[in-house]
């Protein structure tokens, strides 16, 4: 598989005849693509054949040093073309591989695999790629967090228009409206921490589950049997493993973590398009490269190209938990294979979309632009109308009638309001108020009236008490991976 968009050079091997996938050849980074690869996924099954071998000469059977030495020499000495082969001809690629391997390891050739079924391998390799690549993406979303964090501390006090339904509403402050991102990905992040450690591992069960191959190899101890599913899930670094399972593990693990991938692409769906819609009014920017272009046909154009990526591929993610949802309905009784050609592909895209949209997330918060004097000069378009009810109040304590004062106010707004969207000029609502001999008493507070800082309410103390309170706390965990930037691929 090709990793992260680097191919080389070769063309035969990277295969530019043929299709493939734009999440492994162009997007996705190495790490993540080396884990859903042939060579990590063939190389833990051997691994696990290994770890099922020794953990059955420690219980007694009759597996010899020298054949347990030489399947652990052989772990990567995989011919994929004698598989592949062997696949073509057996129509099964776990006794594909049971061959190759037993070819290279002809002492060991008659115990490899001895007592298992074919989701021994299969299952336990998926679930400890589920849990390696849930690993991956953990730092990566804790480090899209601690950046938008910075950020929304560096700008806890700068006011901005609030908006809703796209419409002006009350001001806020661009740092506690980055904190409405964070707090999604707050949420995300501890669904994530949640499903890596409640995953358990398929362990030893046999055909239908029952381990009665293993009960029938240690002659009914059914102690031994116990020991033995304890000992190779320990060995895969779980710390526990199913009691029930049919022939695979409950399908419904699937459903679990696709869902929370799925709700993690919700959250970054939600942020690149306010970063959009920003871009738009001209408030803030993604990081724009000196030598990018945004256009071939329109030279001065700025698309945000990194959020709509993000976006783009943030709605593939929240459609793939289809996928497992239908999968684990329809399987019947103990198990059956309509889940296996599907799951090739639903897992592997998931993890490589998310590992995609986190690092280019990452790419976007490192480096996001703000334009306080655009923001400045939307308020004050806007401002004056918010600011009605504030100067009525400072009237009738002046000793205005507040009924007179609100149709004065009203009839003013209504001529301002006429000048901004009949002729496109400012709103010069407060010209006319100071223009206004009704108003003179209140003439000389008006500077203070209009400040925007005194229409943004507690944002900026609600801001530093939820980055200190549930963000910092949050992050502690993975402070020693901070420091790493974000690569962007292509």
């Amino acid at each position: 598989m090709a990793a992260g968009g680097d191919c080389g050079g070769q063309q035969a091997a990277c295969g530019y005849d043929s299709y493939r996938s734009p999440l492994a050849s162009r997007y996705a980074s190495p790490e993540m693509c080396f884990l859903f690869s042939d060579k990590y996924k063939f190389r833990t099954w051997r691994q696990l054949w290994l770890w099922l071998a020794e953990a059955e000469q420690t219980l007694g059977l009759p597996i010899t040093d020298e054949q347990i030495q030489e399947m652990k020499s052989n772990l990567d000495n995989i011919d994929f073309k004698m598989a592949a082969e062997e696949e073509k001809r057996l129509r099964h690629d776990v006794m594909a591989h049971v061959h190759t391997f037993g070819r290279c390891c002809p002492k060991a050739a008659g115990i490899v695999h001895l007592g298992a079924t074919s989701c021994y391998v299969g299952d336990n390799t998926d679930l400890i790629i589920l849990r390696n690549a849930l690993d991956l993406l953990l730092p990566k979303l804790a480090r899209v967090i601690s950046r938008l964090a910075d950020f929304a501390k560096e700008r806890a006090d700068l006011p901005t228009l609030g908006f809703t339904h796209f419409q002006p509403a009350q001001l806020t402050t661009v740092g506690k409206r980055c904190c409405l991102w964070i707090q999604d990905l707050c949420m995300d992040l501890q669904n994530l921490k949640r499903v890596r450690d409640d995953l358990r591992f398929r362990g030893v069960k046999g055909t239908t589950g029952t381990q009665a191959s293993f009960l029938q190899l240690f002659e009914g101890d059914d102690q031994k049997v116990e020991q033995l599913d304890k000992m190779v899930t320990e060995k895969a670094g779980f710390k526990r493993a199913f009691i029930i399972t049919g022939q695979t593990y409950t399908r419904k693990v699937d459903i679990e973590v696709l869902s929370v991938l799925a709700s993690l692409g919700a959250s970054v769906h939600k942020i690149c398009t306010d970063i959009r819609l920003l871009a738009n009014l001209k408030e803030m920017e993604e990081p724009f490269e000196k030598q990018q272009i945004g256009s071939s046909a329109m030279p001065y154009k700025r698309n945000p190209m990194r959020s709509e990526r993000c976006c783009s591929l943030a709605r593939h993610l929240m459609t793939l938990v289809m996928d497992p949802l239908q999968t684990a309905s329809v399987q019947w009784f103990e198990r059956t294979l309509d889940d296996s050609a599907n799951r090739r592909i639903c897992l592997a895209e998931a993890f490589l979309t998310a590992d995609t949209i986190l690092n280019t997330l990452q790419n976007v918060s490192e480096g996001l632009v703000v334009y306080p004097k655009v923001i400045e000069r939307r308020i004050r378009q806007e401002l004056p109308f918010m600011a009605t009810e504030n100067i009525i109040m400072a009237m009738v304590k002046a000793g205005g009638n507040r009924q007179d004062c609100h149709e004065k106010i009203r009839v003013l707004s209504q001529q301002a309001a006429a000048v901004v969207k009949q002729e496109g000029g400012d709103n010069d609502l407060i010209e006319r108020i100071l223009a206004d001999a009704y108003f003179s008493p209140i003439h000389s507070q008006l500077d203070r009236l209009l400040d925007p800082s005194s229409f943004t309410g507690r944002a900026s103390q609600q801001v530093r008490r939820f980055l200190e309170e549930e963000v910092y706390p949050l992050l502690k965990p993975y402070e020693h991976v901070m420091e790493v930037k974000a690569e962007l691929c292509l």
